[in-house]
């Protein structure tokens, strides 16, 4: 008896997890009302402390120890289902309700319980001839069933859960595996191994601390994981287990007969690498998403299950956690396992802007460059591979791609948004770290894919465009009170013109005063038509920039701090609307000193390049960060200002410069200031 290994062996795994059991009902920080685990751990040391008998003088029935070993393995099971499924229901009688979601642990427990038909005796293991075979393939069951629990813990639990379940995976899947490998082992030939049988006690018993620590780190076991009532298991697991056996059943073969008397050092061996493998299949998703591929690849016709794929990226895009072009990213990023994308969209100036990017980092390309994108689109409705392009850049015949796309080092696949054979946008993948090329049914899907999201694109568009159409009708119907409120103002400065030509005796200042009035009362009655007319600004004229931003500055010069404006010999004209540019310049100017500290400084800078003008304003203010300067700072009547402002300034900037050819660019760091760089065509230039 004492002079057996597998009595401590035993004896041990009995100690574990009576000492789990203690703090399980001692511990303050563990729920106290996690049954199903009570209830393992408790039929887990019966189970222990029955086998340790066994190895002693009292005789204990076969039956009996493979009872015990039922009850274990089927509390854990539970246990395990019980994590997966949380037990929300009013139902009366939530055990069947477990049991009958179930079907394949009910299947393993029917296998094993007829499988007790043989004799296992932890001295003599010796098998009933006529029906060891069978039993031993429903305890290999029974085992694959707890794997395949355990895997679906893992695969459908998040990246922060992980961090307490890894512990629980390693511990039980650890005690299924080994129960696994034995029966495995005695199915190959015929006979339990002592030795494996004896070691089961000391496995079950390391197992024991990691549940703890589980435990502790997640005492309330609150997953909320939901897997489908219906028998939905990936076969992973039993695809691994059939590989596993064969692999167990060649190399047991050649240690056991080609051995000698390394024959059991190499199988303990061999028992470690293959545990360790089981572990690495089960819980690597990249292992798991590279095989699908290979299998994908070599051994169907098909690589895709178009029903599933369709599924699962219409699935995506329908989506309304997130605003529809990142949508677009994440599902067309989906089908060639890539975690990133950035997205452009056609604007109603024809021209592409940037939307959004999703888990990359956002391009600055002028959108003038990327019309020969859309152009190369339309004719072909090619995916264009960048990795492609850089070797033979001939196939795509004479398409030219921005410099700053083709050198992103992460830049992958470039997909078209066709719909109704126009590109509404296109979307720019980043590098897979798990697929590593496209084939031709990778393309085929990425086109029709690109093509559904297109629709849902231009859908998106429309709204936009609709919710700002209503959002003008709202500020012209305000526009109305506001043209009442001005020809008031007018009737009042007209009053004051009138009695000022009255007074010519006064000081001198009172001309300056009658003048500024006059002057006020021009530009109101000339607002106030141009409101009425629905025409804004005049007919476009050769401006000088460089008059025109110290005319700007110098309007601002009664403030603090005062912006200041770099003279120099450059001498730029562009061809625009005097007060429109001037208003432009004049909203930002002024933002910026809005933003800055008296202490600060606002400085206005001019500079030329061969074919634009190129006007920086920078500010040492507050600051913006890229999601507000992305999502709302030309975002019409979206403003910071409160009542004092209408959100109009920025977005109406913007337009017009872009209607003048030109673009806009902002810089900005929290804490730090902003920089605006404003481009635009000239219209003649010299450098005196």
């Amino acid at each position: 008896m004492f002079e057996d290994v597998g009595f401590y062996s035993h004896l041990f795994a009995f100690i574990a997890y009576i000492i789990l059991g203690v703090i399980l009902l001692t511990s303050n920080k563990i729920n106290k009302s996690i049954t199903p685990i009570k209830i393992a751990v408790l039929a887990t040391s019966t189970w222990a402390i029955i086998i340790t008998i066994s190895y002693s003088t009292y005789s204990i029935p076969a039956q009996v120890i493979q009872a015990s070993e039922i009850i274990r393995n089927v509390a854990w099971c539970f246990f395990l289902l019980k994590v997966i499924t949380p037990d929300n229901t009013s139902s009366s009688n939530p055990f069947m309700n477990k049991l009958a979601n179930s079907p394949l642990i009910l299947l393993s427990v029917v296998a094993a319980l007829s499988g007790m038909i043989f004799a296992t005796n932890s001295t003599t293991l010796e098998l009933n001839t006529h029906f060891k075979d069978i039993s031993l393939i429903a305890w290999m069951f029974l085992a694959i069933s707890g794997l395949l629990l355990i895997e679906q813990i893992y695969r459908n639990s998040s990246k922060e859960q992980h961090w307490f379940l890894k512990h629980l995976c390693l511990g039980l899947g650890s005690i299924f595996a080994y129960d696994f490998f034995i029966y495995a082992d005695a199915l190959l030939f015929k006979n339990l191994d002592k030795q494996l049988w004896d070691a089961r006690g000391i496995i079950n018993g390391i197992a024991a601390p990691l549940i703890i620590i589980s435990l502790t780190r997640n005492p309330n076991w609150s997953l909320n994981l939901q897997i489908s009532r219906q028998v939905a298991f990936h076969t992973a697991t039993l695809t691994g287990a059939g590989i596993y056996l064969v692999l167990m059943s060649a190399a047991g073969y050649f240690i056991r007969y080609y051995g000698g008397t390394w024959g059991s050092v190499l199988q303990i061996t061999f028992l470690f690498g293959a545990g360790l493998l089981l572990f690495i299949l089960l819980f690597s998703d990249k292992i798991r998403s590279s095989a699908r591929v290979l299998l994908s690849k070599h051994f169907f016709n098909y690589k895709y299950d178009y029903r599933e794929e369709w599924q699962k990226f219409t699935h995506q895009l329908s989506e309304h956690e997130h605003e529809t072009p990142e949508r677009i990213c994440a599902a067309i990023g989906s089908l060639v396992q890539s975690k990133g994308a950035v997205i452009w969209g056609r604007d109603s100036n024809s021209t592409y802007q940037l939307l959004t990017n999703w888990d990359m980092a956002a391009l600055e390309i002028n959108p003038n460059d990327l019309q020969s994108i859309s152009t190369f689109f339309e004719r072909t409705e090619w995916v264009i591979d960048l990795d492609e392009y850089r070797l033979t850049p001939g196939i795509y015949d004479d398409l030219t791609l921005p410099e700053q796309l083709v050198a992103t080092p992460n830049a992958w696949l470039v997909v078209p948004l066709l719909f109704n054979a126009e590109a509404y946008g296109f979307v720019l993948v980043k590098h897979s770290d798990i697929q590593k090329n496209i084939n031709w049914e990778d393309r085929d899907l990425l086109k029709i894919a690109g093509k559904q999201a297109a629709s849902l694109l231009a859908q998106y568009q429309a709204n936009q465009a609709l919710i700002q159409a209503q959002q003008f009708e709202a500020f012209n119907r305000l526009s109305a009170y506001i043209v009442h409120d001005l020809k008031n103002i007018l009737a009042q400065q007209s009053l004051i013109v009138s009695n000022a030509e009255k007074h010519k005796h006064k000081p001198e200042f009172v001309d300056d005063v009658i003048l500024t009035v006059r002057n006020s009362v021009t530009r109101m009655t000339r607002l106030m038509e141009q409101m009425r007319n629905g025409m804004r600004g005049t007919t476009p004229v050769p401006i000088d920039l460089k008059r025109l931003l110290h005319n700007v500055t110098h309007r601002f010069s009664m403030r603090h701090p005062q912006p200041s404006f770099k003279e120099t010999d450059i001498q730029a004209t562009v061809f625009a609307d005097n007060e429109q540019l001037t208003n432009v310049f004049g909203h930002i100017v002024l933002n910026a000193l809005e933003a800055t500290n008296e202490d600060g400084h606002v400085d206005v800078q001019l500079n030329c390049d061969t074919s634009n003008a190129i006007i920086e304003i920078i500010d040492t203010g507050c600051g913006m960060d890229d999601n507000f300067i992305q999502q709302r700072l030309f975002k019409p009547f979206d403003s910071t200002k409160g009542l004092t402002g209408m959100g109009v300034g920025a977005f109406e900037s913007r337009e017009v410069v872009r209607s003048l050819g030109g673009n806009i660019q902002v810089q900005s760091t929290l804490g730090v200031g902003t920089t605006f760089i404003i481009t635009l065509p000239l219209h003649n230039k010299s450098t005196s």
